[in-house]
């Protein structure tokens, strides 16, 4: 998918927002002040950043000043912070920042925050450079296709012979389960199959996911990492 910079000074932040951007098939690095975010962004261009405003040595405000006169704001970055003010998420908006995340950040309002920066299409700059990567426009685009490649309405498309095309691998609809089990893991195994079935379905979207089970997206992210689903998997699964 992406690789995203996390700029945290709180090891727990660093960690949660890792592990949730990680099952969300991107890949993440972190750095833990402003030096090691200006090391990190000369090695690296990063698709996206997410910048803490209130660290020990240098603000994220500072920070997105210094990229952005220095021609290293290329990429969409993400403010957060637990106690800004309006002015100082102005600022940042004016500054270059694509949004701004209030703490404690909730799981739905930081994948969207992330889906929407990482599918902007970005401005052009100078001489008509763009200032985001230009593969990252229509990333959704192409996964909406892998999609309809394979179903359009619930429906498996039939091919020039009129035949029922080769489906991708995955868990299927129809599964026998040990029925002699405890009751709990008897459950628990038909919640996995079932949340399973729908992410290879739904190519890993966590969003169609939830409005297809009925579940709010935390409720099911917290579901499927207490069954043990490799949401990675899955995606990769629902694309083959």
């Amino acid at each position: 998918m992406a690789t995203i910079l996390v700029v945290d000074d709180e090891l727990g932040i660093r960690d949660l927002l890792s592990e949730i951007l990680n099952d969300e098939g991107h890949a993440v690095e972190l750095a833990a002040n402003a030096a090691e975010a200006r090391s990190l962004r000369q090695q690296m261009r990063p698709d996206l950043v997410l910048l803490d405003i209130w660290m020990p040595d240098t603000d994220g405000v500072t920070l997105l000043k210094e990229w952005s006169s220095t021609g290293l704001l290329t990429m969409p970055v993400i403010m957060m912070s637990g106690h800004a003010t309006i002015d100082t998420a102005v600022e940042a908006t004016r500054i270059g920042a694509s949004a701004f995340l209030e703490k404690p950040i909730t799981l739905q309002k930081l994948l969207k925050a992330v889906d929407q920066g990482l599918n902007k299409v970005p401005k052009a700059a100078p001489g008509g450079a763009a200032l985001v990567p230009p593969r990252l426009v229509g990333l959704e685009v192409t996964v909406e296709e892998a999609m309809t490649h394979h179903h359009v309405n619930g429906v498996a498309p039939v091919n020039g012979n009129g035949l029922m095309p080769t489906l991708p691998m995955g868990p299927q609809a129809q599964q026998t389960f040990n029925l002699d089990s405890p009751l709990r893991e008897a459950r628990d195994e038909f919640e996995k199959a079932y949340f399973e079935y729908h992410l290879v379905k739904e190519s890993g979207s966590m969003t169609r996911v939830a409005e297809k089970t009925g579940l709010e997206r935390t409720h099911l992210y917290r579901k499927l990492k207490q069954l043990g689903v490799d949401l990675a998997r899955a995606k990769r699964s629902g694309l083959g």
